[in-house]
Formats: C-alpha cells, sequence, structure tokens
C-alpha cells in the first residue's frame, strides 16, 4: 500500500521504491521513445505472452536514482541492473493499463530493447511510472548538485 503523499516522499526513493511484478517479456524498438513506439512494442509482447502458455516471472523492480533492478521475487536472484542513464522512456499502457514498459539500451549489444511488466493493479503500473520519473528528476538534480561547482 502506497500512502497518499507517496509521490513527494525523497526518501524511500533514494533507497529503491520496491514492485512486485510479472515480466512479461522484451523485443527490440527502433526509437528510444515515444508513445505509438511504445504502444506498439507493448502489443507485440503481450501478443507473444499469450501464445505461450508458461508461467510468467515474478519480479521485484526496484526503482532508484541509480536506476531499475530486477530481482526474482522467489529465488532473490539478480536478474539485471538498468542504469538510469540507460533508460530512455517507460509509459504504462493506454489500453494495457496495468502494463508498465520501459525502454534501455542494452550494455552488451547497444540495442534499444522495450521491456514490459504486468502489474496487480492499474494503479502500480501508474505508481511505477511515477516512480522512474521521479527518479529521473533526482538523478538530473543530483547530476546538476555535482557539476554546479565546477
Amino acid at each position: 500500500e502506497l500512502p497518499e503523499s507517496w509521490a513527494d516522499m525523497q526518501e524511500p526513493l533514494l533507497e529503491g521504491m520496491c514492485f512486485t511484478l510479472k515480466y512479461l517479456g522484451m523485443t527490440l524498438v527502433e526509437k528510444p521513445k515515444g508513445e505509438d513506439m511504445a504502444a506498439a512494442a507493448i502489443r507485440r509482447i503481450v501478443a507473444t505472452a499469450r501464445v505461450g502458455a508458461r508461467k510468467f516471472q515474478k519480479v521485484i523492480l526496484t526503482v532508484s536514482p541509480r536506476g531499475i533492478s530486477l530481482q526474482d521475487a522467489d529465488t532473490k536472484e539478480m536478474v539485471e541492473n538498468i542504469s538510469i542513464y540507460r533508460i530512455s522512456y517507460c509509459t504504462t499502457d493506454k489500453l494495457q493499463n496495468k502494463v508498465f514498459a520501459y525502454v534501455a539500451q542494452s550494455q552488451e549489444s547497444g540495442a534499444l530493447e522495450c521491456h514490459a511488466f504486468l502489474s496487480p493493479k492499474k494503479k502500480i503500473a501508474q505508481a511505477v511510472t511515477l516512480t522512474v520519473a521521479q527518479a529521473f528528476q533526482m538523478a538530473l538534480d543530483l547530476w546538476e548538485a555535482t557539476h554546479a561547482g565546477r
């Protein structure tokens, strides 16, 4: 449960806000950002996810000014750590409103990847998106503060 004023809280975000989501999958995208690109990518991921009858990996997605980290909810094993500087876009899909997605540049290949996650409620998908937006702002503020004296 998130308190009403959670959007104004700075402290928890510095440590990292955690969300338990189901990982739907990933697809490559051409552009780093844009609503149409993201909507199309999410449609592809959801369509592929529906075809496979496999169980989705439950992950703990942690958002902080450093970026996004993914941990397997069952094994607690680290799945991926994405630097805030590699993330170019995040959104809650308009049609699939329980789906949160972000676009990031792959560390290995440099390709742009759209990763999608299913949340239990529409409100949680929106909260993840807002939290990532806040993390961007905090990262920018921290970056500006460290470079202000130069």
